[in-house]
């Protein structure tokens, strides 16, 4: 037993090893000091925080986690005392000790002490910030509504995380926000900050999506989309309300409608007949915003029974309008046959002789004009030959009436 002891050294010949050695560190003046400062933690709701403390010379001590602001002790050296599962301690056989805490929760928030248990007491302290997402309280929150136009909207969104939320409001088709209600009267704006915005005197023009944005600086950030619809009869613009289209061809009438709730368009004749789509009409709709579309109506191969008054009609649950517009022929130019051309042309020829033999007559030799076209520096022979007659004609002609 005696060599056993010997040996190993057992409990107490370790207790006063460890004596030895502390009285040992305080002689030479080597007591516990902390290598680096506790830094502050920030961690979002439900991820891991770690604290760590350096520890140079600890010699016999003892290091020591404890929650200041409860003072409740949590760990003593390699121990953990609290019955919180989610805290462990590590060591790293030498000079560095951590405290882990799993999926941190935000009640773990607050002041973290490293102590070490010298006289007088040796500590570092650091604070762990349990920062939340932003989330929607949609039972607080606004859903889509509607509105009649004219009329006033209040759109309420609210959220919660830590820090606190700031909401921001936009449109999702990146439109104005039209304020009416605050001291400088109406004024736009491409965002709005608040929990509330207040829409008063609604158009359809601010009828949309807007999207309320929750973010507080910890990723990510949330939004809700909410719907407002506004409400309005329809109404009926009509580009042109008199049109010309020449028979056997295809003409396309043409009326812009706008209404909310959508509306059922359609066409007639002016006397009540309604068209459907055939080989002879093509009705089509072209939405041009959310509350507008282009009625067209195509008409193949006019006739004359074709003629006459057509009407776009449109309905909704609030009401209902009409366009007229009144479909007339138009005469195309007319095109001269083959015949006719060549009478023109040679009409032309003869006029042209006509004025090169037209002047005032001189006494004396012949004129210039006459010698170049009687002599050589006439026309060709052949165009000589189609004029001389005309032109001999008319020289007796112009002789007899000298005389």
């Amino acid at each position: 037993m005696a060599s056993t002891q010997s040996r190993g050294g057992g409990p107490l010949a370790r207790l006063l090893v460890l004596a030895v050695l502390h009285v040992n560190f305080i002689a030479l003046g080597l007591e516990p000091d902390f290598l680096y400062p506790l830094e502050n933690v920030t961690i979002a709701q439900g991820r891991d925080a770690m604290f760590t403390c350096v520890v140079n010379n600890l010699g016999g001590y003892r290091v020591a986690w404890i929650k200041a602001d409860t003072k409740a002790i949590l760990a003593i050296h390699e121990h953990v005392i609290t019955n919180n599962a989610r805290l462990s301690v590590t060591h790293n056989d030498y000079n560095t000790w951590t405290l882990n805490i799993r999926g941190v929760k935000r009640e773990d928030r607050g002041q973290y002490m490293c102590q070490v248990n010298t006289d007088p007491m040796k500590m570092q302290t650091a604070f762990l910030e349990v920062v939340i997402p932003p989330d929607i309280i949609y039972e607080e929150t606004s859903g889509d509504m509607m509105v009649p136009e004219g009329g006033s909207a209040k759109l309420v969104c609210k959220a919660r995380g830590y820090p606190p939320p700031k909401i921001l409001w936009r449109r999702e088709d990146g439109g104005d926000i039209i304020s009416r209600s605050g001291p400088q009267g109406k004024t736009k704006v491409t965002s709005l900050e608040g929990d509330v915005v207040n829409l008063t005197k609604v158009t359809r023009s601010e009828m949309g999506a807007y999207l309320c944005i929750a973010a507080n600086g910890v990723p990510p950030s949330v939004s809700k989309r909410i719907m407002l619809h506004v409400h309005f009869h329809p109404l009926v613009q009509v580009p042109n309300q008199l049109v010309g289209a020449p028979t056997a061809t295809d003409v396309t009438l043409q009326c812009h409608v706008e209404a909310s709730p959508k509306a059922i368009n359609y066409w007639t004749r002016e006397n009540g007949e309604m068209i459907i789509s055939n080989d002879k009409y093509q009705m089509t709709e072209i939405p041009s915003s959310s509350y507008s579309v282009q009625m067209r109506l195509v008409i193949r191969n006019i006739q004359r029974s074709d003629l006459g008054g057509y009407k776009c009609i449109s309905k909704n649950s609030i009401g209902d309008a009409e366009g007229n517009i009144r479909l007339y022929e138009m005469e195309l130019p007319h095109r001269k046959s083959r015949i006719e051309e060549e009478n023109d042309t040679a009409s032309e020829e003869s006029n042209d002789v006509r004025s090169s033999l037209q002047g005032p007559l001189r006494e004396g030799g012949n004129r210039v004009e006459d010698a170049g076209f009687l002599g050589g520096g006439g026309p060709p022979a052949s165009t000589a030959r189609r004029v001389l007659p005309t032109a001999f004609c008319l020289i007796t002609t112009l002789m007899y009436t000298v005389c």
